[in-house]
């Protein structure tokens, strides 16, 4: 059985306590390979390694430090197939996702940040006839990355990406429940003889491999995606050390539709936003609100589309639906849906866990490594669920479910709305569907969330900022905010006459 290993100071490791955790297949319940058990010695190890390569690393030019990460990118393009049957064999989503959204945006992110770190640009001053003050952004030093399960390598390199473009040196925990790629782009690290130190890949639990790094003494900043319960930790344990913090946390996020949308595009991006990825994006719509004219035709339609969906082999080409990421979080989506039963919802489709045991996974594209024998898709597949009937202010409208669930509610006026979208404790995103170009400013002023698409729907532009509001997070990600977050800033002033 494969063994995952640490990537420290540019080579492979194993655990310093030998120790090993199981990583399941989500499509067939099984265990397909095995996680280092790391914990503060490897962390210590990794630190140490990164700090080494730092003085070096921190003092190359931007344009050199971009032909590092460009090799890298190259490397991922050349895999780019087999990484997507990794990510989908790892996370359970469907294959065509993977190859589609995350392999590609992977690429992307160390393109965009190798690139935008040589267009930097510094601040100037004049105080007149008395001083010149000029800005100067010098990388951190050793930084912590700690990424979640659900878009593994699209989010491990959306945070690595600008903290290696900065200058930083990297130590980066990848979640345990989807290590694979992570483990294969230190391969790709080696094999294009990346620096030795400045990218470490330590695997293993959060509370262990992760707490260790928070806490680290030498660890200047931490760039966590995951739960708001385990944000509030690091940031509980990260303030007293004055460690620089980005936490991207929980969403619940509202998809408000007024009845003038453009109501074919809303519809079948309606269907996606709820539902891509098994609903395992924290950017995904959980709240559907409908204005009333509109909300009959709505749910008659979308329960049709919904219904249509393939549930089944995530390597299978024609799969819409795949598996969700761990027996634990199909455990956790299924009591919602209890939930929301007794709290007086009625279930419009969906609801239930899926048996394909029936069914076998698609050997043709699994790597012989990983499945050398057929498999049975005995693993962890739910229907898509729509809900309908629960007062907005419920606790299955409340609390982030973070699986293929939404909820229908209809509203009346543009006020009522605005109470209902706003009356949770996230703000990470929201999308408005109007052909009205006043409301839709109106709306978009008013919602309380760092990201509002209107009539569209995880539409990214890597210029921009991207962050929540409330329990959704603290800081900013995307564009020049993430290289500016990776660097710390030093006012120089230099006075003209004596």
């Amino acid at each position: 059985m494969l063994k995952i290993e640490n990537y420290i100071g540019g080579s492979l490791v194993a655990p310093v306590s030998e120790n090993y955790l199981d990583n399941f297949n989500p499509a067939c319940g099984e265990v397909y390979s095995l996680i280092p058990d790391s914990d503060e010695r490897d962390v210590a190890r990794a630190v140490e390694a990164a700090k080494k390569a730092f003085p070096v690393w921190s003092k190359m030019s931007a344009d050199v430090r971009h032909d590092h990460l460009m090799k890298i990118v190259a490397l991922i393009e050349r895999d780019l197939d087999s990484l997507a049957t990794a990510e989908s064999i790892d996370n359970g989503k469907p294959k065509t996702l993977a190859k589609a959204v995350d392999i590609p945006r992977a690429i992307a992110n160390f393109k965009f940040y190798a690139t935008a770190a040589m267009h930097t640009a510094s601040e100037a001053f004049e105080t007149v006839g008395q001083a010149i003050n000029y800005t100067l952004r010098q990388p951190l030093g050793v930084v912590g990355c700690i990424s979640p399960w659900n878009l593994p390598l699209y989010l491990f390199t959306w945070k690595i990406a600008p903290a290696l473009a900065s200058g930083c040196c990297v130590v980066a925990k990848p979640s345990e429940i989807t290590p694979m790629t992570a483990y294969l782009l230190s391969k790709l690290c080696i094999e294009a003889e990346f620096p030795a130190g400045v990218l470490n890949i330590v695997h293993g639990l959060g509370a262990k491999a992760g707490g260790a790094l928070v806490t680290h003494k030498d660890v200047k900043a931490i760039s966590f995606t995951g739960g708001t319960k385990t944000g509030e930790w690091i940031a509980r344990e990260a303030a007293p050390r004055f460690k620089k913090l980005s936490l991207e946390l929980g969403g619940k996020n509202p998809n408000i539709i007024f009845a003038d949308c453009d109501y074919e595009t809303m519809l079948e991006t309606t269907v996606r936003s709820s539902f891509s990825n098994q609903g395992q994006i924290c950017l995904c719509g959980s709240r559907i609100f409908i204005e009333r004219p509109l909300y009959e035709k709505f749910k008659k339609d979308f329960v049709e589309r919904v219904s249509q969906l393939k549930i089944g082999d995530p390597l299978d080409k024609t799969t819409n639906i795949g598996a969700v990421v761990s027996r634990e979080h199909l455990e956790k989506v299924l009591s919602y849906i209890e939930l929301a039963k007794a709290e007086g919802g009625t279930i419009l489709l969906g609801g239930k866990s899926v048996d394909l045991s029936n069914e076998t996974y698609s050997l043709k594209e699994n790597p012989k490594s990983a499945h050398p024998n057929p498999k049975s898709l005995t693993g962890w597949f739910i229907e898509p669920t729509i809900i309908e009937n629960l007062a907005f202010d419920c606790r299955t409208n409340q609390e982030e479910i973070f699986g293929a669930v939404v909820t229908l509610q209809p509203f009346d006026t543009e006020e009522e709305v605005l109470v209902y979208a706003n009356s949770v404790e996230y703000g990470l995103s929201s999308t408005v569907w109007t052909e009205n170009l006043s409301r839709a400013h109106r709306i978009a002023e008013r919602i309380e969330s760092g990201i509002v698409w209107i009539n569209c729907w995880l539409l990214r532009d890597l210029r921009t900022p991207f962050g929540g509001m409330k329990q959704s997070g603290v800081g900013r990600e995307g564009g020049f905010e993430a290289l500016k977050f990776f660097t710390e800033e030093k006012n120089v002033c230099v006075r003209i006459f004596p």
